[in-house]
């Protein structure tokens, strides 16, 4: 009787510690699930807060040490997360003004600029007029430290006499010496005149 006792005590104190190691490992399981639920809110809550850098009609006015001017507009600008300097813009226009009085104006859909070194990428649909000349593309790198305009990606280049189709073309914004290339060395520029 003794036997049958203990073995019955034995069997309860098993039954009791597999219940509570079941138990114990089934909430430990829901509190793992319930903390990444918690995580993935924060990640979420996170990114909410973070796309709230939206700046409204956006200006800026900057001169070279050569005093040309650079006047940037945007309806509306993004400060980038992982770089303060650098703002992405929307319907941007910007103005070069040389110290001789000519000037040069772009507008796009898109930019981004940087307000330590005043580079800025247009990019869909750009539109330069600067004299008699009109360029149209898709994407435009312009610095004044470097002062030029690298303009690429569906190219066309037109004035009175011209039109001119590439794949690049290079302006110095001071001397407005250019250069017009294709990247393929067996492409031509295409010129039809008028």
């Amino acid at each position: 009787m003794i036997n049958s006792f203990a073995i019955k005590i034995l069997l309860g104190l098993s039954a009791v510690v597999i219940i509570f190691f079941f138990t114990f490992n089934i909430f430990k399981e829901e509190k793992k699930t319930s903390i990444k639920i918690e995580n993935e809110k924060e990640d979420i809550l996170e990114d909410i807060d973070t796309t709230t850098n939206i700046i409204k009609d956006v200006n800026y006015r900057s001169n070279d040490v050569k005093g040309n001017e650079y006047f940037l507009n945007a309806s509306e600008g993004q400060i980038d997360l992982t770089n303060n300097k650098v703002i992405f813009l929307t319907n941007v226009k910007a103005t070069i003004t040389m110290v001789n009085g000519d000037t040069m104006s772009i507008k796009s859909d898109y930019g981004k600029y940087n307000i330590n070194n005043y580079d800025t990428i247009f990019t869909e649909n750009v539109k330069i007029n600067f004299e008699n000349n009109t360029i149209k593309s898709n994407y435009v790198d312009f610095s004044l430290d470097r002062n030029s305009l690298i303009i690429s990606k569906n190219v066309s280049y037109s004035n009175q006499k011209n039109l001119l189709k590439a794949d690049v073309v290079e302006i110095n914004i001071t001397t407005k010496d250019t250069k017009i290339f294709m990247y393929e060395s067996e492409k031509k520029v295409k010129i039809n005149s008028n």
